[in-house]
C-alpha cells in the first residue's frame, strides 16, 4: 500500500485534503442540455489545445503520487473520446493505480461499457434527468432516450455497479416517478441541484429545485430516512421505504458540503482547478509541453490547490460566475 506523506499531498489553507481527481478528456457533447448549452453548441477546443493521451496519462501519474486514489473521468461527453477505453487501461496499470469511474450521458455506452469494465473502469454514473422520451427530446434537444436505456442496461450488464444515474432536479417535473424507474431496475439515483455553471449565464437561484422540494416530492409517494455517516460524499442519502435502496441529494446551492470537500479537476486542455466554482486555474500544459519534470509539475499543483477557497460563494455578493461553462469544466 502506497502511502503520501502530508509533505506531498494535496492539501490546501483550511486542512482539507485532495484524493478524487475529475478528469475532463473532452469538452465536446452530443446532447444540448438547456440548462448547459446553447442548441448551436460551443466553440470547442482545437485538438491541439487538449492534452494527449500520453499527457493525460502523465498528469493522473504525478497526482496519484500526491495522494489521489480515485479518478473520474469526465466531460463534455467523455465517451466522445476515441482512445478513452486506451487511457481507462493506461491508468489501471500506474504504479498506484487509483479506483475509477465514469459520468456520461449514456449515449454509446451499450458498444463501450464492457470493453471499459475490461480496460480496469470500476463505476459509471449516468445522467437522465427524466423517463419520459418527449421531455428529455425536450431538456436535451435530441432524441435519443432509448440509447440512454441501452446504455445503462449495457452498464448493468457488465458489472460497473453500483450504477448510478444523476439527475438535475427540474423545476415542475415530479422526481418520483424518476425515482421509481430506478429502482424497478436496480440504479441508484442521485438528484443534483441545477449549478450556475451554463454557457449562457443565464441561471438565477429560482430555477433551482432545492433539496427541500425535492424531499418534499419525494415524500409524497416514499417514505424517506436519512442515512448517517456522509464523510467527504457529497451525496446526501436517504433509505426509501426503508431500504436497503437509497436515493441522494447534492445540494451543492442550498445546502454546500465545501468544508468536506475532497476534490480537484484537470480540464481537457490541462487546466488544474481547485474547484468547481474557481476562477483562477494552474496551467500544467504549457510547463508540461515546455519540457518541466514532473517534480516540477507536481509544485505547480499543490500551488494550486493550496489557493483553494473557503467555498463558493453562491449566494453571497462576492459570487462571480466561472467563465467557462460545465462541459468546458468537466463534472
Amino acid at each position: 500500500m502506497h502511502r503520501t506523506s502530508p509533505a506531498t499531498a494535496l492539501v490546501d489553507t483550511f486542512g482539507r485534503v485532495a484524493t478524487d481527481l475529475r478528469v475532463s478528456v473532452t469538452d465536446r457533447c452530443n446532447l444540448r442540455c438547456t440548462y448547459c448549452m446553447p442548441a448551436e453548441g460551443l466553440d470547442w477546443l482545437s485538438k491541439p489545445e487538449l492534452l494527449t493521451d500520453d499527457e493525460m496519462v502523465r498528469v493522473i501519474d504525478i497526482f496519484t503520487r500526491l495522494g489521489v486514489t480515485q479518478v473520474r473521468f469526465t466531460g463534455g461527453e467523455p465517451l466522445v473520446r476515441r482512445s478513452l477505453v486506451s487511457i481507462v487501461q493506461r491508468v489501471g496499470q500506474l504504479e498506484r493505480a487509483p479506483r475509477m469511474a465514469l459520468t456520461t450521458n449514456g449515449i454509446g455506452l451499450d458498444r463501450l461499457a464492457q470493453p471499459l469494465k475490461d480496460a480496469g473502469l470500476h463505476r459509471v454514473n449516468v445522467s437522465l434527468d427524466t423517463v419520459s422520451p418527449e421531455r428529455f427530446a425536450e431538456i436535451t434537444r435530441r432524441d435519443r432516450f432509448h440509447d440512454v436505456e441501452r446504455g445503462l442496461k449495457a452498464a448493468a450488464d457488465a458489472g460497473l455497479a453500483p450504477v448510478k444515474v444523476n439527475a438535475v432536479a427540474q423545476p415542475g417535473d415530479d422526481p418520483a416517478d424518476l425515482l421509481q424507474w430506478c429502482l424497478e431496475r436496480g440504479y441508484a439515483l442521485r438528484f443534483i441541484e441545477q449549478m450556475p455553471l451554463d454557457a449562457g449565464h443565464q441561471w438565477t437561484p429560482g430555477k433551482v429545485a432545492s433539496r427541500e422540494d425535492l424531499l418534499a416530492a419525494l415524500r409524497r409517494r416514499f417514505r424517506l430516512t436519512e442515512v448517517p455517516a456522509r464523510g467527504s460524499a457529497p451525496a446526501e442519502l436517504f433509505h426509501v421505504d426503508g431500504g436497503p435502496e437509497t436515493v441522494g441529494i447534492i445540494a451543492s446551492v442550498t445546502a454546500p458540503f465545501c468544508g468536506a470537500c475532497d476534490r480537484v479537476r484537470l480540464t481537457a486542455d490541462g487546466q488544474v482547478r481547485n474547484c468547481l466554482f474557481a476562477r483562477e486555474e494552474g496551467d500544467l500544459r504549457t510547463p508540461l509541453r515546455d519540457g518541466a519534470s514532473d517534480d516540477e509539475l507536481a509544485d505547480l499543483i499543490r500551488a494550486t490547490m493550496w489557493r483553494k477557497a473557503a467555498g463558493h460563494g453562491i449566494g453571497t455578493p462576492e459570487f462571480v460566475q466561472p467563465d467557462r461553462p460545465m462541459s468546458s469544466i468537466g463534472g
